[in-house]
């Protein structure tokens, strides 16, 4: 029935989205983290291979969410370690949301001035940023934080082992914890890693101080499609004589040699 998939619970833009890709179906991390962020107030954990479409799977469902019912801010925060990784995610959600209204914000060093005051003007939709970069805010322009967070529902992290390993990561929770509480709110937060070792710590690590447990869903192990060759070699006539004659020769019960 088409109420139990989640593809018809996902918004006009993000099927015409799949549509035009010929996607024939959901992966299962995308099916997954549907369910989770429709259905749970919780936070989540998506620990799955490179290329198992990790990205999609979160932001198909938030941006459903926005779509449905628009934040009067920015109304998720995506977290990078890179400022490489989020230009490249940038461009990649910008065409995900080509024709949804829903503004793509990304807040880096490297980002135009007039980007970014397009943003606090405009405050909404997705906002992508470094650890660095908020932490200035946090810090310099902290008078912009209501106008930029004050609606704020999901914070997605990615490469989250990346900040699990090292001092960076604790400071990225503490700033997060002091958004929230400067901003008055308590938004979701989505962790998205493909080297994640041990799940439960990485649970409790993104659950740090938030009011929302966090659950990783199972997914079925990645399947492997394997392609056989066979090839046909030209056996030279002569040595096949030569090998028969070799086993004819062979004393019976004894080693050929």
């Amino acid at each position: 029935m088409e109420e139990l998939n989640p593809f018809y619970r996902l918004s006009p833009f993000i099927r015409e989205y799949i549509y035009s890709r010929n996607w024939q179906t959901l992966r299962p991390v995308q099916a997954a983290a549907c369910k989770m962020i429709f259905d749970t107030d919780k936070n989540l954990l998506l620990a799955a291979g490179t290329a198992s479409g990790k990205t999609e799977a979160a932001f198909f469902p938030i941006l459903s969410a926005l779509y449905e019912n628009p934040p009067a801010s920015v109304g998720c925060l995506y977290i990078a370690p890179l400022k490489a990784l989020i230009n490249d995610q940038f461009e990649r959600l910008n065409e995900l949301c080509l024709d949804s209204g829903i503004p793509v914000y990304h807040w880096h060093g490297d980002v135009a001035q007039s980007k970014k005051e397009k943003a606090v003007k405009y405050p909404g939709g997705v906002m992508q940023i470094t650890p660095e970069s908020l932490q200035a805010l946090l810090l310099r322009r902290h008078n912009l934080l209501i106008p930029l967070f004050g609606d704020l529902r999901y914070i997605v992290i990615d490469e989250m082992h990346a900040f699990m390993r090292n001092d960076r990561g604790l400071q990225v929770l503490a700033m997060i914890e002091q958004l929230e509480r400067m901003t008055g709110t308590s938004p979701r937060r989505i962790g998205l890693s493909a080297t994640v070792g041990d799940i439960d710590a990485a649970c409790a690590w993104l659950s740090a101080g938030s009011k929302h447990e966090t659950i990783a869903p199972a997914l079925p192990p990645a399947s492997s499609l394997w392609h056989i060759a066979m090839e046909n070699f030209p056996v030279n006539q002569s040595l096949t004589e030569h090998a028969e004659e070799d086993s004819e020769d062979a004393p019976e019960g004894g080693d050929p040699g």
